[in-house]
């Protein structure tokens, strides 16, 4: 009884202090792993940025350096002295040294391009370093990925690529990157936390299996008088990515009129509709995701003019290598809650 009276009278007391100690939990929390969030633009590696610590190495350095220590005053070693703190200042130097190695370099993202799942997604980064003094085995570790390493000249930019694996459909982002170096001696280990604001589009993974492509349909209407025939002149349009650099009007551009593509009529064009309702419920909803992915690879590799129909999402019929990425860029949002962007 005592107890339950005591515990209920300390109950309030708790809650009351619970609120401010989440949040000094949560500043020192952001302040100890650098929890910034997704950073857009360049990041600068400043001083307040960086952490150094002993490496693995430093640690066994440091006992040695006890040992020695301990066994210069135990026999009164005068050289052993001067050797002691000879390697203690070489350590001290060390620490400078490493931490220079890192300060001020800037991360600049770069494009990446899509990928489809189940793919390694390669995130371009820039390091530059402004300084004067050549930057030597910079390292750079995304989350649960590979290590990359790369040396970086004075007053130079170098490119290099981190690649994290696309586990599943829908926007990527590369987290986390952890910036490191433990150059020159090994001794000490600086670091800094990077989180680039840049995304990569991941396409669902088209089915293995090549599935014949569903029977194209004759244009009607417009369609026959505007198509992409070959026989009589029809007129101009705009310019489309991927439109065949054959039906471009140079003669036009030449005129500083802009690109624009001719068009023909005189022959019905077909164009080919790759639709949800073609594919079995059975294979549910990635399945028929991946089917209709390979259809969008097949249909543009055959030079098809074909549209896209998903539940709530219609794409218009295009040829060409816009259309594909337009295409399976709506797979890879389709019900993921991202827009495309």
């Amino acid at each position: 009884m005592v107890l339950s009276s005591l515990a209920s009278r300390l109950s309030p007391l708790a809650s009351q202090f619970a609120a401010p100690y989440r949040a000094a939990r949560s500043r020192i929390d952001r302040w100890r792993l650098q929890t910034r969030g997704a950073e857009t633009g360049s990041i600068v590696l400043v001083q307040r940025r960086i952490f150094i610590l002993p490496s693995r190495y430093g640690m066994i350095y440091i006992g040695a350096l006890f040992l020695m220590l301990t066994g210069a005053v135990n026999y009164s070693l005068s050289l052993g002295f001067v050797l002691t703190f000879l390697l203690a200042a070489l350590g001290v130097n060390s620490i400078l040294h490493t931490f220079r190695n890192l300060a001020h370099l800037k991360i600049v993202p770069g494009r990446v391009q899509p990928v489809f799942a189940g793919d390694h997604a390669h995130f371009m980064l820039a390091i530059d370093n402004p300084g004067a003094l050549d930057r030597f085995s910079i390292a750079i570790t995304p989350g649960g990925g590979v290590t990359v390493y790369t040396d970086v000249p004075a007053r130079q930019s170098v490119s290099t690529s981190v690649a994290i694996q696309a586990p599943r459909r829908g926007i990527l982002m590369p987290g986390r990157l952890t910036i490191w170096t433990n150059y020159p001696l090994g001794l000490c280990r600086a670091w800094a936390y990077a989180e680039p604001e840049v995304r990569c589009v991941v396409y669902p993974r088209p089915e293995a299996a090549h599935i014949p492509l569903p029977l194209p349909a004759a244009h009607a209407g417009l369609g026959i008088a505007h198509g992409s025939g070959q026989e009589d002149f029809a007129g101009l349009r705009s310019y489309h990515p991927g439109d065949s650099p054959r039906q471009i009007a140079w003669k036009a551009a030449a005129r500083g009129q802009g690109l624009l593509t001719k068009q023909f009529s005189g022959r019905i064009d077909t164009e080919m509709w790759l639709d949800w309702q073609d594919t079995p419920d059975a294979l549910g909803v990635e399945g028929r995701l991946s089917r209709l992915a390979r259809w969008v690879i097949d249909a543009q590799i055959a030079g098809i003019s074909f549209g896209l129909r998903l539940p709530g999402v219609t794409v218009p019929p295009e040829p060409g290598k816009a259309q594909h990425d337009r295409c399976l860029e709506a797979l890879a949002f389709y019900q993921s809650g991202a827009q495309p962007g």
